[in-house]
């Protein structure tokens, strides 16, 4: 299938690793002119040289330099026709409410304001030339609670209802939005939270009903093709890509 990408620019951010970087990966691999960022200078610039990508340095706790991000990409590479806002989760907390409203606040700034600052000045240019995709990369636990991830439930759930409410809004003007939910996926920091990916992978033989952890080339297809041509008649979706853990309806 012809995604439609070849020549468009996208951005990644915290795409040095992990799931950001699979994301570009694949959308570098359909031929668009692809910009990622991370907080740091020395992994984003080693990202960016292996799959032809231009790195920038941000911190996605700098919610004041995202519109200055937008801006550096767009004076560099072209307009944006894509944008992926990915943001790390949260430490876990074994008690809820035991977390300081210091750790609440500097959750809300990476999950909720960022993504916000960045689509701001993004999507008013996807609007006029007619196109865009935006797509969030968020967790399942947005759809179902995961013990001990409070700050990501709260605040990615929250997330999600104002992705659900732009995405009615700009409809009309060819752009979508749209929000990955990924659940155990073999990354770093999967392997932080387990220990190592061998005991994760333990873990999710006798509990993911697929029997298995998640790729990063899987929540790369969807990523993929949700920010393609082809898919301009999906908007508002969160979709889950869990290999079938997600209990609730």
């Amino acid at each position: 299938m012809d995604l439609g990408l070849d020549g468009r620019t996208a951005l990644v951010t915290a795409a040095s690793r992990g799931i950001g970087f699979g994301i570009a990966r694949a959308l570098a691999a359909e031929g668009a002119r692809v910009a990622v960022s991370s907080r740091s200078a020395e992994r984003i610039e080693a990202a960016a040289a292996e799959i032809g990508a231009r790195p920038y340095v941000h911190d996605s706790g700098d919610v004041d330099d995202a519109a200055a991000l937008v801006e550096r990409v767009e004076a560099d590479i072209g307009p944006l026709d894509v944008l992926v806002t990915n943001t790390g989760g949260p430490s876990p907390s074994a008690d809820s409410l035991e977390l300081t409203r210091a750790q609440w606040e500097e959750a809300y700034r990476h999950l909720v304001l960022e993504p916000i600052a960045l689509i701001t000045p993004a999507v008013a240019g996807m609007r006029e030339r007619g196109f865009g995709r935006i797509l969030g990369v968020s967790s399942s636990s947005a759809r179902e609670p995961i013990p001990g991830l409070m700050l990501s439930t709260a605040h990615r759930s929250g997330l999600l209802g104002a992705y659900k409410q732009l995405a009615r809004e700009v409809a009309r003007d060819g752009v979508t939005v749209n929000t990955l939910l990924p659940g155990r996926i073999a990354t770093d920091r999967l392997k932080e939270n387990y220990g190592s990916l061998e005991a994760a992978e333990e873990v999710a033989a006798g509990q993911v009903p697929s029997g298995r952890l998640g790729r990063v080339e899987e929540i790369a297809a969807a990523a993929a093709f949700l920010c393609s041509e082809p898919a301009s008649y999906v908007t508002g979706v969160a979709l889950l890509v869990d290999g079938g853990l997600t209990q609730s309806v």
